[in-house]
């Protein structure tokens, strides 16, 4: 039996193979799953799942292959309004991944996706960190902005893979350097 929490809704989850299966799944409104056969009040039991890359999936044994189910993908379809057809993917506004709650989940676009992700605090404390980084690195700041140079001047010679040689970086590297998205504050 599982305990009901005030304003929580529970929804049955449909996906292919689910009529064939023993128990029956449900996902709330709160960010909990649980399996059941009749009720999910009555004789459901609570299920953790496992992660997946940091995410709550239900592994399911189907007789088509295994079905892995992420928790807040199927939370945000029987909970979240979808925009458009244009949103087709779910982030976590806390950007707390366990965190399952419906309100806690909202539709996006790629290009929303990619804002959000970089706006995470694990995000900006990692670009923190690189960008104090002082040991272990290839380049400094003189080699940098000889690059900068290079990489500005419309008559240069050296192709970015002979420039990537000259410095022994990779070419994405000098990609990263002409972006800003590595040394920026060079």
């Amino acid at each position: 039996m599982i305990k009901k929490f005030p304003g929580e809704t529970w929804h049955p989850l449909h996906f292919t193979g689910y009529k064939i299966l023993r128990r029956r799944y449900a996902v709330s409104s709160f960010g909990r799953a649980a399996s059941f056969r009749e009720d999910v009040h009555t004789d459901g039991k609570l299920l953790n799942g496992s992660l997946t890359s940091g995410y709550r999936t239900l592994n399911l044994h189907l007789e088509k292959g295994n079905g892995t189910i992420y928790l807040h993908r199927e939370i945000a379809k029987l909970f979240c309004q979808k925009p458009s057809a244009k949103y087709k993917y779910v982030i976590h506004i806390n950007h707390k991944k366990e965190d399952n709650h419906c309100s806690n989940l909202k539709w996006a676009t790629l290009q929303e996706v990619g804002t959000h992700q970089q706006s995470s605090p694990q995000k900006i404390a990692y670009k923190k960190r690189q960008a104090n980084k002082t040991e272990g690195l290839k380049l400094n700041v003189t080699k940098v902005r000889a690059i900068k140079e290079a990489i500005k001047n419309p008559k240069r010679k050296l192709t970015y893979k002979l420039m990537a040689a000259k410095y022994g970086v990779s070419e994405m590297t000098l990609y990263r350097i002409k972006s800003g998205e590595n040394w920026g504050k060079v």
